[in-house]
């Protein structure tokens, strides 16, 4: 991402799968975006007020996936890996239609997604790109659950930590820069749960579509899938996958520093909206200049303030 243009696909994408709440089967199709459109959510099996923004203030429900909404009451749900990906390859504009109410979890990660996005191919604009830049510390405390967002000057990172009473998961703890790390063990890692909440969550109406072909199950000191994990964290990661997908919904890159401990979809969307609730809190920035490396983002010379 050091070509700081706006970026969208140069191919139509089209797949299906299940979702991983609703149990249903979605057909997606992927367009190719105008410069400055941004990501933008169409539910085709409905025929009006059928475009829904991923946004933080239009985030309806945080509970075990992101689920945005319109002002019509239009859903769509478990956008959260769709958008890391987004994010992840630099990509900017994009027309998501979709038949369904969620979007289908694939194999439970972003992986799935990314290679869907790379074979399509990317297509650069000579539109500059708009940055998020963070200027004052914010944080959000609950109990035993901790976020913060603080300052930085190129780099979004992301410090989580969590700690489960499983002997499998225990406490895991990861860091990760965004737009300069290598971020496969992250974006291949899976959503997960453990096997005693599954009845749980069969009775909140949620995991219809859940498997161990689209999560892990942890079971006492046993993982249930056949291959067990993909990587030694690839639970916290899987949380920094979630994370970098819900921080997109500013529809901007963000630039900051993330620290976060047993938090989540709900978390997250609680501080963006801190956050944005108070204007000194951020600087919405446009990149003069079609391409300069991350190093040189916060040189004001090269910035003009749009906010």
């Amino acid at each position: 991402m050091s070509v700081l243009s706006q970026s969208t696909i140069t191919n139509k994408i089209s797949f299906s799968g299940i979702g991983i709440h609703t149990g249903k089967l979605s057909n997606i199709n992927i367009f190719p975006a105008e410069p400055n459109s941004g990501i933008i959510f169409k539910r085709v099996d409905l025929k009006k007020n059928n475009v829904v923004v991923p946004n933080f203030e239009n985030v309806s429900e945080a509970t075990l996936c992101t689920t945005i909404c319109n002002q019509f009451g239009v859903k769509v749900s478990t956008i959260e890996h769709l958008m890391a990906a987004f994010l992840s390859l630099g990509i900017d504009n994009a027309l998501v239609e979709t038949d369904s109410q969620e979007i289908p979890i694939l194999d439970g990660s972003a992986k799935n997604f990314i290679e869907l996005l790379k074979d399509a191919g990317l297509k650069k604009s000579d539109v500059p790109i708009k940055l998020i830049k963070i200027d004052n510390y914010v944080e959000i405390v609950e109990q035993n659950k901790f976020i913060s967002i603080d300052k930085s000057n190129t780099k979004l990172e992301i410090e989580f930590e969590i700690s489960y009473d499983n002997e499998i998961i225990k406490t895991q703890k990861n860091k990760i820069n965004v737009y300069e790390d290598k971020l496969d063990e992250v974006l291949n890692s899976r959503t997960f749960c453990l096997y005693e909440d599954i009845e749980k969550l069969k009775k909140l109406g949620l995991g219809k579509g859940g498997s161990l072909e689209n999560a892990i199950v942890v079971k006492n000191d046993k993982i249930l899938n056949k291959n067990g994990l993909r990587n030694v964290n690839e639970f916290v990661n899987h949380k920094i996958l979630d994370c970098i997908g819900d921080l997109y919904l500013t529809g901007y890159r963000l630039i900051g520093s993330i620290k976060c401990k047993h938090g989540g979809h709900n978390l997250t969307n609680k501080l963006l909206r801190k956050v944005f609730s108070d204007t000194r809190n951020y600087s919405l920035i446009e990149i003069k200049g079609k391409s300069l490396p991350h190093s040189l983002v916060n040189n004001r010379h090269n910035l003009k303030s749009i906010a």
